[in-house]
């Protein structure tokens, strides 16, 4: 599997478990080399909510409209199921390639459930050399937060919202430690490998806003039809990746900004502002022990969702910032045991009135991961969620997952 198809399909997996990180199934065509590669998943859940309260923005799943407080589903995971190609070639001194992948996914609860849409996440090429780097046009995974998301457990497992009729994956630990790095247009550039030092850079699709009106009681967001943008998004990130004896690791810093404009008939209620956004993390490995810490924050980058949230229509941006410690061990059965804890806030605009938008999302983690042959891995995960809000409504859900992840 080339570079970029691991960190998209396999993401964390060479942390996680040696025995998923084999390459796809490699077909020579001429001048070309074809892997076709991706995985297979489906995890049933079973979720218990304590509480009904609304809340703007919160992840712990409520009581439905009869009150029952249980419910069950089984659902692809936080990595979709994918089926991907690429091809790779060497011309003129210039190493080529393609990728394009789809993510079929597990029928839902919903009646409709059987005709479910595939996701499209990757289409793009590449062209560089190792001495000066390169180059990538297309859709794939953005550049900022990726590691973070690559770098969770839970991406071989469920995390957060399992189980939610009509939703394509689960959230893993998206909105409960980090903001989702989503599938975007990009023209980015990476260097060459300086002993462990890379970096890439980029510029995305400007519009990656939430659309529609969203209420949170005292006031509304900015969020009035589609978030428009004069720039493109700009990314980046830089990374050190070492080895030392019994210890490997890489730490990593990254940051977007976006320009963002609303989209309103009045004309005194558009407004612009500009929406920023860093983040730090490392990874660790020391014998059988691994350990992840991760901490972002941001001005009007909001939550869960790059924007989400990010901005009071009256009161201007909202600073958010979050991050998660994750913990693990491989046991002498070769089960990888891990535990983790994820927090993403949102403050009030200055000014603000309090309401029921969310303060907190919160969320604990303890799973499994055992690698039943050289490419199947046996999962089981329980995952605790909080929300709270500012005016003090709580939700709160358990949730208990098993099933299994299959990579070619």
């Amino acid at each position: 599997m080339n570079k970029n198809v691991k960190l998209a399909v396999a993401g964390a997996v060479l942390a996680m478990s040696a025995s998923a990180a084999n390459a796809g199934i490699i077909i020579p065509a001429g001048e070309w080399t074809l892997d076709v590669n991706g995985n297979v998943n489906a995890y049933a859940n079973w979720t218990k909510a304590d509480h009904a309260a609304a809340i703007n923005g919160g992840l712990a799943k409520a009581k439905d409209q009869v009150g029952e407080d249980q419910t069950q589903g089984i659902n692809t995971g936080l990595l979709p199921s994918w089926l991907g190609f690429t091809g790779t070639t060497r011309q003129n001194d210039t190493d080529v390639s393609f990728t394009i992948s789809m993510q079929p996914n597990v029928s839902d609860n919903a009646g409709a459930g059987d005709a479910k849409q595939p996701l499209w996440r990757q289409s793009f090429l590449t062209f560089g050399d190792k001495s000066w780097g390169s180059v990538k046009l297309g859709k794939d995974i953005g550049i900022f937060a990726s590691d973070a998301i690559l770098n969770d457990m839970t991406l071989l497992g469920v995390g957060a919202n399992a189980g939610n009729s009509g939703v394509s994956t689960t959230l893993g630990g998206i909105g409960t430690g980090y903001i989702y790095a989503a599938w975007k247009g990009q023209v980015a550039y990476t260097t060459p490998n300086f002993n462990g030092f890379q970096a890439t850079v980029g510029i995305t699709n400007p519009n990656q806003g939430v659309s529609g009106s969203v209420s949170n009681g005292a006031t509304t967001n900015v969020n009035n039809g589609d978030l428009y943008q004069d720039r493109f998004g700009l990314e980046g990130k830089a990374s050190y990746s070492f080895a030392a004896e019994a210890f490997t690791g890489k730490i990593w810093v990254g940051g977007a900004s976006y320009k963002v404009k609303s989209a309103t008939t009045d004309s005194a209620a558009v407004k612009e502002y500009t929406a920023s956004v860093a983040d730090i993390g490392a990874n660790v490995n020391a014998g059988n022990f691994g350990l992840t810490g991760y901490y972002y924050t941001g001005e009007g980058a909001g939550t869960t969702i790059l924007l989400a949230n990010g901005y009071d229509k009256t009161n201007g941006k909202r600073d958010s910032d979050g991050g998660y410690l994750q913990a693990t061990y491989v046991l002498p059965t070769k089960t990888k045991a891990g535990i983790a804890f994820g927090r993403s806030n949102l403050d009030l605009a200055s000014g603000e009135s309090t309401s029921a938008l969310v303060d907190k999302n919160e969320r604990v983690t303890v799973g499994l991961y055992h690698p039943l042959t050289k490419h199947l891995n046996l999962v089981g995960e329980w995952n605790q969620i909080e929300a709270t809000s500012h005016s003090g409504l709580k939700n709160e859900n358990t949730t208990g997952s098993l099933g299994a992840i299959l990579f070619f």
